[in-house]
């Protein structure tokens, strides 16, 4: 599919402006951003519908009715974006200003940008009259940021028939690998669970100028906080990770021993990943993460005076569980690694603060086998390989209500270190060239899906 000159500007134009509407969560105040996406649908004479889950949190849907003998599919996005210190980027974050071919600003990548270029694909197939096979829908939610309670999570508990299809697009995936001339492209088909666990540890209170007359909570903590940050979990790949690893060993050169040692050799792959380190760092410890459950302490907490020993003090521990787990599997693994280290269970509070599970889509699906005939037209000789994210998206919600879901929003990368600085970092953009691309590759696995 070609874009009109007149069309990319629009596109440009409608991202800039939603970059605009400062929706930094917390608070969110996603609402103004919804109305504007509705008015600018409704142009085209899309019907679309707002809804709050609170005061101003808003949520957009709207929908092409197709005849039914195709799946429906959701292309979902959202609307809020994480904070952004106005002093430490060269331009102002919610500028939406477009120079030297990029447009400027928090969530060109995450998630507005993705918002913007499925709009345009609404847009067009009304514009144009295509007549679908299948209901289209599109959702760009609230409160992705803080865990989607009042955007998605919420839409699916109270209103699930107004966004749910057999398939799904979203965030997640899409950005692609570049190797060798050659663009390696991802799509997201699983993610990890998420686990906020709070850790309190019990003492005695004393003076702190006779330390031994005391039990002192801080210094548990710490042997806590040591324990688990040495831990390893156990390697072991799911079926995602897996075909992620053989689509890259069958593409990385210099790194495919190495890689397909990894599966071969469960038990020595720290080692593997420390020799991949050498050459290529970030790849390795994303792997890392994708291969085992992961324990991270984030926050610590204690004292209350300078010469008071403390009789209690607390730590979090963000925890990211592989699809197969679940939180109860992983506190049993955390109370077994600090009973081996010695620390005593009866003195320690186990909280969870926020948990969601992992989650995973089957990969042998037509809406796979159209994104894969998709790329090969737009980019030839490129390839499509599944993902999981050590994060998490709203997938998880419609994952859990029974639909297939992807992340899938196509951007060739040249420095991937350097776009994944961007994404809740300084100088936030996308290039106007991988916007429009964005829109031809999701217009073309639409109506490869759908008509």
């Amino acid at each position: 599919m070609g874009l009109s000159e007149e069309v990319g500007r629009e596109a440009e134009e409608l991202l800039s402006q939603l970059i605009k509407i400062d929706t930094s969560n917390p608070p969110g105040n996603e609402l103004e951003a919804a109305e504007f996406l509705a008015g600018e649908l409704e142009r085209d004479g899309l019907e679309c519908e707002v809804l709050e889950s609170e005061p101003g949190r808003g949520n957009l849907i709207a929908r092409i009715e197709g005849s039914g003998e195709k799946p429906s599919l959701l292309l979902l996005s959202h609307l809020d974006v994480v904070p952004a210190k106005a002093e430490e980027w060269s331009v102002p974050p919610f500028s939406g200003l477009i120079k030297d071919g990029y447009i400027w600003g928090r969530g060109a990548l995450d998630c507005k940008g993705l918002a913007a270029a499925e709009a345009m694909v609404m847009k067009l197939i009304k514009r144009e009259g295509l007549k679908l096979r299948g209901d289209l829908i599109y959702a760009a939610t609230a409160d992705e940021e803080m865990g989607g309670g009042r955007g998605v999570g919420w839409l699916v508990e109270h209103h699930l028939d107004k966004i749910r299809a057999e398939y799904v697009i979203n965030e997640g995936g899409g950005f692609s690998i570049p190797l060798e001339g050659r663009h390696i492209y991802t799509v997201q088909t699983a993610e990890k669970g998420v686990i906020w666990l709070r850790i309190k540890a019990k003492g005695r209170p004393g003076h702190g100028s006779i330390p031994g007359f005391a039990d002192n909570a801080v210094q548990r903590m710490a042997r806590v906080i040591e324990a688990l940050g040495r831990h390893r979990s156990r390697i072991r790949a799911t079926p995602t990770v897996r075909r992620f690893i053989e689509g890259l060993a069958a593409e990385r050169g210099g790194l495919q021993r190495l890689l397909s040692r990894l599966l071969m050799n469960p038990l020595l792959a720290d080692r593997i990943l420390d020799r991949m380190a050498e050459r290529d760092g970030a790849m390795a410890e994303n792997l890392r993460a994708m291969l085992r459950n992961t324990i991270a302490p984030t926050i610590i907490k204690g004292g209350v005076k300078e010469n008071i020993i403390p009789s209690e003090c607390e730590a979090v521990f963000d925890c990211r569980i592989l699809p197969g787990e679940t939180k109860e599997t992983l506190l049993a693994e955390i109370k077994g690694v600090l009973s081996k280290a010695g620390i005593d269970l009866d003195k320690l509070k186990f909280e969870y603060l926020q948990t969601s599970e992992p989650t995973e889509s089957p990969m042998d699906t037509t809406l796979y086998r159209a994104i894969e005939e998709t790329m090969e037209e737009l980019d030839p000789g490129s390839r499509v390989i599944p993902l999981m994210v050590t994060g998490g998206t709203d997938s998880r919600y419609l994952r859990r209500a029974g639909c297939i879901c992807y992340g899938f929003f196509p951007i060739k990368v040249e420095e991937p270190s350097k776009l994944l600085s961007m994404v809740h970092g300084v100088d936030e953009r996308i290039s106007v060239e991988n916007l429009i691309f964005s829109i031809k590759a999701l217009y073309s696995v639409v109506r490869r899906m759908l008509t």
